[in-house]
């Protein structure tokens, strides 16, 4: 949204989810997105992350004429943040991943990418996918106004047959990894405090 008021174009939100997953893409054509695209089959349910990325690269090889993509930081279930990079693998564009920060000028598009001991500028030009941390613009909410237009925006609906996908290639039971186990988080136990009266390193290693 924030590249599009900042210049022109429009906005299409894909979502590849359940039924309720199309509370989603509603949310977005809240906030201005311009139009919607559910993906929904239930052979989909299961699939990692390498499925998920097939299914939105046919998904967005049928939507055809774009200029950028751009995805979020990571899922809220598994949390591997290797989508991004995996459709743009399949759709041969490049990718500048983890941007807390975008500028659009023209086709080149620069990022700042934050890590742990550095910060990173990143330039790209052409068609490219994106992905974008929690950093980058404050959130923003549905207004009233945008409640009301939401409800005239188009959603399209699609199944794998309308990408020309096989369910062989997507669900748990076709999944490249597969959660063997979980448990919860332990608690956490109270901490040591170390002072340090000239042997401070000592006893950290103690």
């Amino acid at each position: 949204m924030q590249t599009v008021e900042a210049g022109d174009g429009e906005v299409v939100v894909l979502t590849v989810g359940p039924e309720q997953a199309a509370d989603a893409v509603r949310k977005a054509l809240q906030m201005g997105a311009d139009s919607g695209i559910h993906v929904q089959d239930d052979a989909i349910h299961g699939s990692d992350a390498f499925a998920t990325s097939e299914v939105l690269a046919k998904a967005i090889e049928k939507v055809g004429d774009y200029d950028l993509l751009f995805f979020g930081m990571a899922s809220t279930d598994a949390g591997l943040g290797v989508v991004p990079t995996l459709v743009a693998e399949r759709l041969g564009l490049p990718a500048v991943t983890f941007a807390s920060e975008i500028t659009v000028d023209g086709d080149t598009v620069k990022i700042r990418r934050d890590g742990d001991v550095a910060t990173q500028e990143i330039e790209g030009t052409g068609k490219l996918v994106v992905s974008v941390t929690d950093q980058t613009g404050e959130a923003r909410y549905p207004s009233f106004k945008g409640i009301m237009a939401a409800k005239k925006k188009p959603v399209e609906e699609w199944s794998l047959a309308d990408l020309g996908l096989d369910a062989s290639n997507v669900g748990l039971d076709n999944a490249w990894t597969k959660v063997e186990s979980y448990e919860p988080r332990p608690p956490r136990t109270a901490g040591e405090i170390v002072t340090d009266e000239g042997d401070g390193g000592t006893k950290l290693v103690e």
